[in-house]
């Protein structure tokens, strides 16, 4: 079928071109409240607590049952003071936290976003096939 084969009427057009000009206000509109909504908030605030909220979460979930926490379990029961364990493996969180964020701001400014995204990638890659060598001829 060709494209020219069907006859052209103004009346197909008209149709199409409110339906647009109604999306490219709706569009605008949006964009203005979004706009005004953005402007009245801090972007350092919200920004922040952005990454507060996913740095949070993200330990939380990784820190869930894993060997710190059952050592912390265990040296609780057996020491029979919880509150002198608590306050020692929260200095310990905090300061292996501070090494890594320290570190992590060190080599952000002497590597390109790019290599860093390259080398977590192969890290992560030679720690899997590693953990898979292991598993198959351990």
């Amino acid at each position: 079928m060709k494209l020219d084969s069907a006859p052209f009427t103004t009346s197909d057009v008209t149709p199409l071109l409110t339906q647009s000009a109604l999306q490219e206000d709706t569009q605008s509109s949006l964009s203005t409240v979004i706009v005004e909504q953005v402007e009245e908030c801090p972007k350092k605030q919200g920004s922040a607590m952005a990454v507060f909220a996913t740095t949070f979460v993200t330990i939380f979930l990784a820190e869930i049952g894993d060997k710190t926490q059952l050592s912390t379990l265990l040296m609780s029961a057996e020491s029979h003071s919880p509150w002198i364990v608590f306050l020692g493996s929260g200095a310990a969180l905090i300061t292996t936290s501070l090494l890594g964020v320290l570190l992590g701001s060190w080599v952000s400014k002497r590597l390109s976003p790019k290599t860093l995204d390259k080398s977590t990638g192969f890290m992560l890659l030679f720690i899997s096939l590693t953990l898979f060598w292991d598993v198959f001829h351990g």
